[in-house]
C-alpha cells in the first residue's frame, strides 16, 4: 500500500537534527526503497517552495521528479472544501492543503505520514490512516 508523506516528514529528512529524527528519516528511507511514496502537486510545491539557493531548488526538484504525483480528482477538492468548512464551522483550524491531503487519503485509501498534530484532530472526524515509523 502507497504512504502519502506530507511535507513535515520531508522537510525534517532534508534538515535532519535529533535522533528522533532518525527513526522519521528510516521510515521515508523505507517508504521509497519499497516504491511505497505517493506524493501529490500541493505537497510538492511546499517542499520547494522558499529555496531562495537555485542550485539547491534544482537539486531538490531534480530529486522529487523521481516521484510520481498521485492524480487529484475534482471530487478530491471538492471534499476538501466540504471539510475546511465543517471544522471551520466547529472553530477548527486547518490549512487548505492538508484538507486536500485529506480528501485525497480517503479516495486512495492511502495512510498518511505526517509529524503534523492536526491530522489526529482530522482523524476525528474523517475516515484516515496515519502512518508512523516502524521499528528496523
Amino acid at each position: 500500500m502507497r504512504v502519502l508523506v506530507d511535507t513535515s516528514v520531508w522537510s525534517l529528512a532534508l534538515r535532519k537534527k535529533t535522533v528522533r529524527d532518525d527513526l522519521v528519516i528510516a521510515e521515508l528511507s523505507a517508504l521509497i526503497r519499497e516504491t511505497r511514496v505517493a506524493i501529490i502537486g500541493p505537497i510538492r510545491q511546499e517542499i520547494l517552495s522558499g529555496i531562495s539557493n537555485h542550485a539547491q531548488y534544482n537539486r531538490l526538484r531534480d530529486t522529487l521528479r523521481s516521484f510520481e504525483d498521485s492524480p487529484i480528482e475534482t471530487e478530491d477538492y471538492e471534499f476538501a472544501a466540504q471539510l475546511f468548512n465543517h471544522y471551520r464551522n466547529r472553530g477548527i483550524q486547518g490549512s487548505h492543503v492538508d484538507f486536500l491531503i485529506c480528501a485525497v487519503s480517503v479516495r486512495n485509501n492511502f495512510p498518511i505520514f505526517t509529524l503534523d498534530g492536526d491530522f489526529k484532530h482530522f482523524q476525528k472526524h474523517v475516515e484516515i490512516k496515519l502512518h508512523g515509523p516502524r521499528k528496523f
